[in-house]
């Protein structure tokens, strides 16, 4: 913890701004007992402990918001990130973090062309027949420009902002160490997985901060898509891409926020809010591959009803045993199957500590409130935002994956609602269910997963003996070790520490006290004012360590 400590003192201005904004938007409690105040005021930092009283009578979740929003990039992707944690926050709290937009000012070209002229070796102007200097997107990592290739063909130049990864470095570090004190200092916040949730900020940062994996990901998408013509992923044109800069091709049609021009065009609504859905489900069953955010302002209505699918910088994915458990989960859900629940949601759960009796009673409460309800009228989004309540209320929390996931189906049902009044999601999400239950039961799928389990087991038995002798060579030798995980005693662990720091310090002061008394009886040698110099420097650094360790208790015994 003193070396984490002492690493965040080259990121002091950065926490400083951090802690201010914190304690102007009602959190100072929060900065005290991370001992945040501490370091910056032992650096000479004085902070302003005074909340405005706008402020104060906002809602506790419209704070969090406005005090992200003025944090910048790293702290608004981190509010979008806890959007899609709809396990862990009530909606109240979701529908703020929703709020949040990565809008911010553009660059200027100016600042953007030698960057993009060292990537292509060329000025911008003999690259393309025509480039838009204003872009017409904008946010906290990259902006968008429309272009023409010298072909003709209409693209759109996606380019990194330049010289953000200091910040957002010094952000991801800070946020590191706040997140761990937080499970230290504030165990109640451990059910919210703060460090975890700094981990999947880290990584979706890093994602979005390489265009080359976002074009990378279109052209993924691009290829499972090919015989489908109803949807239309972007053509990336790889020549002109780089770490920093991406192009692909410029989708023309109607913008899926612009509902009332593609009815006024000709576009059917019904048709455009099926294919969407038969689209995001097929990515999630099938594919297990999916685009995590399909908003209206991620789709263009093209000619012929078909479906053009932009903006795969967050993209989600799901291994071949959790696409066996979702199935598994949504089989039970569509069939108000409780025990079948139960069982998935303990899998899910992981190590959490279960109150299974409770959790099988609010299970059945929420399948009771479905009772009455044919299978048509049950509107899938806010099925799973039940689920996710009932585990909040149980005080457990999805994996990340899946997190993303249940944030993709209720985003697409809300989009198909949007289109089509009469849209019932579960119309849609049955066959894809049947079709991949039918498939994993078939005697092909039954004969691979037969090998592949006598294949494991045979693994283990051969493997025995051998395992069972080096248990037994570690025993002899002393070197077999057991770990336990006891995080109850971190905090006691962090005050024995503390605690044993100050003996040192203490030890070492009372030495010097001796060490001294002895160097002022012997003659001879420098002297300062009259008195043996090494006894009086031994005497001064004594002093200063007895004011430290009085400081230190008196500090511990305020904490």
């Amino acid at each position: 913890m003193l070396r984490e400590t002492l690493s965040m003192v080259r990121d002091l201005s950065r926490l400083h701004e951090i802690a201010s904004v914190l304690i102007r938007y009602g959190w100072g409690d929060v900065v005290r007992m991370l001992g945040v105040s501490h370091l910056l005021e032992r650096a000479g930092r004085l902070l302003h402990w005074q909340t405005s009283n706008d402020v104060a009578q906002l809602d506790l979740p419209v704070r969090i918001r406005l005090a992200l929003t003025e944090l910048g990039p790293t702290f608004v992707k981190m509010g979008q990130i806890l959007a899609t944690r709809v396990d862990v926050f009530p909606p109240g709290w979701i529908a703020e973090f929703e709020k949040l937009h990565s809008k911010v000012p553009p660059v200027p070209f100016e600042q953007l062309r030698p960057g993009l002229e060292q990537v292509w070796g060329h000025e911008v102007e003999a690259v393309f027949a025509g480039f838009e200097l204003e872009p017409f997107a904008a946010a906290s990592i990259a902006q968008v420009h429309r272009a023409r290739l010298r072909d003709g063909a209409p693209v759109v130049v996606k380019i990194r902002r330049p010289d953000i990864l200091p910040k957002i470095e010094a952000d991801l570090r800070i946020l590191s160490h706040l997140a761990r004190i937080m499970e230290i200092q504030m165990p109640d916040t451990r059910r919210y997985r703060p460090v975890q949730i700094v981990g999947q900020l880290k990584r979706s940062l890093l994602r979005e901060f390489d265009l080359i994996k976002e074009a990378r990901n279109l052209e993924s998408f691009a290829e499972r898509f090919r015989d489908d013509d109803t949807v239309h992923i972007p053509r990336v044109y790889w020549e002109y891409c780089a770490e920093s800069v991406n192009v692909q091709e410029e989708l023309v049609g109607v913008p899926g926020t612009e509902m009332a021009r593609a009815r006024a065009e000709g576009f059917d609504l019904t048709l455009l809010a099926a294919r969407g859905a038969d689209a995001v489900l097929r990515m999630i069953l099938i594919d297990g591959y999916f685009h995590a955010d399909p908003h209206p302002g991620n789709v263009v209505y093209l000619p012929g009803n078909r479906l053009g699918l932009l903006d795969f910088g967050m993209v989600g994915r799901i291994t071949d045993s959790r696409r066996e458990q979702l199935i598994d989960f949504l089989e039970a859900l569509i069939q108000k199957n409780e025990a079948g629940m139960l069982n998935v949601l303990t899998q899910w759960a992981g190590d959490a500590e279960i109150d299974e009796e409770h959790l099988a009673y609010d299970i059945s409460e929420m399948v009771f409130g479905y009772d009455n309800l044919s299978l048509k009228d049950i509107r899938i989004g806010a099925l799973l935002s039940e689920v996710t309540g009932v585990m909040r209320d149980n005080h457990l929390s999805l994996p990340p994956d899946l997190t993303l996931l249940f944030k993709a189906i209720i985003t697409l049902e809300g989009l198909g609602y949007q289109l089509d009044p009469a849209f019932h999601m579960v119309d849609h999400l049955t066959p894809f269910v049947r079709r991949v239950m039918e498939a994993r039961y078939s005697p092909q799928a039954l004969a691979r997963r037969t090998r592949r389990g006598l294949r494991e087991i045979a693994e283990i038995v051969v493997g025995l003996p051998r395992d069972v002798a080096r248990l037994f060579r570690m025993a002899r030798r002393g070197r077999l070790r057991i770990d336990l995980d006891l995080k109850r005693l971190d905090h006691f662990g962090l005050q024995l520490n503390q605690a044993a720091n100050r003996l040192t310090m203490g030890v070492l002061t009372a030495s010097l006290v001796v060490g001294s008394s002895i160097i002022m009886t012997v003659e001879g040698g420098p002297e300062l004012f009259g008195l043996p110099l090494f006894g009086l420097l031994g005497f001064v650094v004594a002093f200063f360590n007895s004011l430290w360790i009085i400081y230190a208790i008196w500090r511990s015994g305020r904490d």
